[in-house]
């Protein structure tokens, strides 16, 4: 008996805002920089790439190159593309201090 195996695709199922939201929180709590930008571009496939790139002015290749694993997004790119993927960020009290 062989396995099969099928591709994942996250950015299938990243459907609601409440998917995303929560998707993206996870992410976020992980504190690992290039986790979080290939997150957000995860979303970003899930919402359209050609759509975004619209809504925030930075062309698909740009997207695409900086929120990758290997991504590094600046910080007015990052909130401009969670600004257009409808996503706010809030800061609380790290549970440590």
């Amino acid at each position: 008996m062989t396995e099969s195996f099928f591709e994942f695709d996250a950015a299938e199922y990243l459907t609601t805002p409440e998917a995303i939201a929560e998707f993206m929180t996870d992410a976020l709590q992980t504190g690992d920089a290039s986790y979080v930008a290939k997150a957000v571009g995860v979303v970003a496939r899930a919402r359209g790439m050609s759509e975004l790139a619209r809504e925030t002015g930075l062309s698909r290749e740009q997207l695409y190159r900086s929120f990758s694993e290997q991504g590094n997004p600046t910080l007015k790119s990052f909130m401009a593309v969670m600004k257009a993927l409808g996503i706010d960020m809030a800061a609380k009290p790290h549970p440590a201090h």
